[in-house]
């Protein structure tokens, strides 16, 4: 009885403290113990990537033009990173002006991406917290508790000081003031270029679980049976000889000498070139290393990457890239010869050559090779049931059917099985070649190699695009977000997804929201490379019902701190080239119930729904005056008070609907009416467009595209 009412008393004390909230989980913190395993403090911090609790990524290294940048170690549960949050957030209010950056790093693979996001609602963190889920980057920094600050100068990226923020919470207890002010002080002496007084305090927040951590563990980490098989399984297909990879990575000789490269790849996420965040959705195709592979590797090569016993397994073998990686193709096209220039900007090429084919074919694969890499954006193709005058280009809206596309790390198309693209004989194949000059004049010859089946499918694939082209990104910012959505008008099952945009892409996400509000995050792209595109195929279809809509959000990078940006200082508008930016996510989905017997019409319907989307950017079915931005949005603004028929200070779907037929969806007038948005291909993603039968080709949009599947 009297250990109950002392338990009872504890938890009352522990509630009124801020210590404990019940219900929730709660983890104890632990005092310092003489035998607690201590982590060696590092003198300089290691570059990384993470991704953020709410699916953006930060690089430390892009953050150089940062003053100061402060690291605070966080987990969900834990009463001292709860209490310190008031602290941490009044010290970034004191000195976001002064240009220091604020983030919290959560180095427990239990806590969830939505279970942080609830847990920085509820005790008001309001920065961003780094998921260190493979916790290599706590490792590094030698982290053992929560609630300890690491600050750097990123002037050196040393640790300046490492310790609580200040006395205020410490084990069970919280005072109204701190006596000791240490992250504040720590500040002011490094933004003065001052050496900083007290550089070390002790911890006093949770325990933090890195089983990893081990060093002699790492030594037992087997060349021959851990590290060579995931080469071999994950990187050889690129790093061999004639594949993609600059360098092979085909023995054991060739991974060591390239072994702090992998590391710094690996924990920057510039390697493997698979964008797809692993905790949303499953794919078909995955090309993504996972967490227990990627913790092998780097734990290996910072073990000293030892040979250990064993033959080598990759140098048994003899890695070669085949000329074609799906076999013997049964067509090979010629793209014409074209030369880049050094220097500048070329523009789109369209480029045709005529369809040798006698007789109609069903499409199953197709692969692009290219001669120089380095030079060739996207190759993006299309059947023209029309030959072109000689001279004249293939301009994209006289496409139809697409015959494969090509982008860096995407170079097949391969259908799922008993699916295929009908391709009608004669007439001519067009291209869109996007070439981005190096600093070397090339002469780039292409070539795309076709696999035809032998019978014809029974479903209808399908292929449209969200997009956006009245973007406007403003300069100097650093996560400048658009959106766009469409609405699907009957049921349809969704096989993939292939975002795109430029050099200033930062980060891409798909959502469904379904008729009853419920919202499911299908894709999410943290770190979107500009580099690396691929279609994303999901490893079951995703029902779409009736009524839903699938939502692109992407985040623009517009600020000095992008490298690949071509001028920060500049508005960015949609654009064709790469200096100019783009949103859209091409999609790939066929209608329930529909066949190639009795094909439907509903794509009009969803294409429909796209100008509608474009400019209700809060999501709620109606637009107002201010979501009416941009030059598109100024035309329709000027006709705001027609189109709101029953005058209600809002545009709803049918009211556009009945401006658009008036108005004419394609009409030009040039004076600021709304049209609906017309847009190339330019992405590279492929859009497949098939016949419902051989011998009537269809002739879509390229916003628009079928193909046929079967299950």
């Amino acid at each position: 009885m009297k250990t109950t009412r002392i338990l009872a008393v504890t938890a009352v004390c522990a509630a009124a403290l801020g210590l404990g909230v019940a219900g929730v989980k709660l983890v104890t913190p632990t005092p310092a113990l003489a035998d607690d395993a201590q982590a060696p403090s590092p003198i300089k911090v290691d570059d990384f990537r993470l991704t953020t609790a709410d699916y953006h990524s930060i690089e430390l290294r892009r953050m150089k033009d940062a003053s100061a940048i402060v690291l605070i170690t966080q987990q969900n549960g834990c009463p001292v990173s709860r209490n310190t949050a008031a602290s941490v957030q009044a010290l970034q209010d004191a000195y976001k002006a002064k240009g220091v950056e604020f983030m919290l790093l959560n180095s427990t693979p239990g806590d969830t991406h939505a279970d942080i996001l609830q847990e920085a609602k509820d005790y008001g963190y309001n920065l961003p917290i780094l998921m260190d889920s493979n916790q290599l980057v706590g490792e590094q920094l030698g982290v053992t508790r929560t609630a300890e600050a690491i600050v750097i100068d990123p002037k050196t990226w040393k640790i300046v000081y490492r310790g609580p923020v200040d006395d205020r919470v410490t084990y069970e207890r919280q005072k109204a003031k701190a006596d000791h002010t240490w992250v504040k002080d720590a500040l002011d002496s490094t933004l003065a270029g001052k050496p900083v007084a007290d550089a070390r305090e002790e911890a006093v927040g949770c325990l933090i679980d890195f089983p990893h951590r081990d060093k002699l563990a790492y030594s037992k980490i087997s060349y021959v049976k851990d590290v060579a098989p995931i080469i071999e399984d994950k990187c050889v297909a690129c790093h061999e000889q004639n594949g993609i990879g600059p360098m092979p990575l085909t023995s054991y000789e060739k991974i060591k000498a390239f072994s702090p490269m992998i590391r710094e790849v690996l924990r920057t996420q510039r390697m493997p070139p698979w964008r797809a965040d692993p905790t949303v959705g499953h794919f078909a195709d995955d090309k993504s290393l996972s967490g227990d592979q990627i913790k092998t590797l780097v734990h290996w090569i910072e073990a000293g990457a030892p040979r250990g016993e064993g033959a080598d397994p990759l140098a048994a073998k003899t890695y070669i890239a085949s000329e074609w990686p799906l076999g013997k193709p049964d067509l090979i096209l010629d793209v014409p010869a074209y030369t880049v220039q050094a220097t500048g900007i070329v523009d789109y090429q369209h480029p045709w050559v005529l369809n040798p084919l006698k007789e109609g074919e069903w499409l199953r694969a197709s692969t692009i090779k290219v001669e120089n890499r380095q030079v060739v954006h996207h190759i993006l193709t299309g059947y023209m049931a029309e030959v072109p005058a000689p001279g004249a280009p293939a301009n994209e809206e006289r496409w139809g059917t697409s015959v494969g596309g090509y982008a860096v790390g995407a170079e097949s198309e391969v259908e799922p099985p008993n699916t295929g693209t009908y391709i009608p004989p004669g007439g001519a194949i067009g291209f869109q070649n996007h070439y981005t000059p190096f600093g070397k004049q090339v002469t780039e010859h292409s070539k795309i190699a076709l696999y035809f089946y032998k019978d014809k499918p029974g479903l209808i694939m399908h292929g449209s695009v969200i997009l956006n082209p009245n973007i406007s990104i403003p300069p100097n910012q650093g996560a400048w977000e658009q959106k766009a959505y469409l609405t699907f008008p009957k049921d349809a099952l969704l096989y993939s997804a292939f975002p795109h945009a430029h050099y200033r892409g930062a980060s891409s996400q798909l959502w469904l929201q379904t008729p009853d509000g419920a919202k499911k995050l299908l894709l999410a792209l943290p770190n979107y490379d500009f580099n690396w595109q691929r279609d994303y195929s999901f490893a079951e279809p995703i029902k779409i019902p009736a009524g839903s809509k699938l939502i692109a959000i992407y985040t623009y990078d517009n600020s000095i701190r992008n490298p690949a940006n071509p001028d920060h200082n500049r508005t960015v508008p949609w654009g064709d080239q790469s200096m100019d930016e783009m949103l859209y996510t091409a999609l790939h989905y066929r209608w329930v119930g529909e066949t190639s017997a009795a094909p439907n019409n509903y794509d009009e319907a969803l294409n429909a729904s796209r100008f509608f989307g474009i400019f209700d950017q809060r999501m709620d079915g109606k637009i107002d005056k201010a979501e009416l931005t941009g030059q598109m949005g100024a035309g329709v603004l000027a006709h705001f008070d027609q189109i709101d028929m029953n005058h209600d200070g809002y545009i709803e779907p049918n009211e556009l609907a009945m401006a658009m037929a008036f108005m004419g969806r394609h009409h030009h007038d040039g004076g600021g009416q709304p049209q609906q948005a017309q847009a190339k291909p330019q992405a590279p993603a492929k859009a497949p467009v098939a016949a419902a039968e051989p011998a009537k080709p269809q002739k879509v949009a390229a916003a628009s595209t079928t193909s046929a599947k079967t299950q």
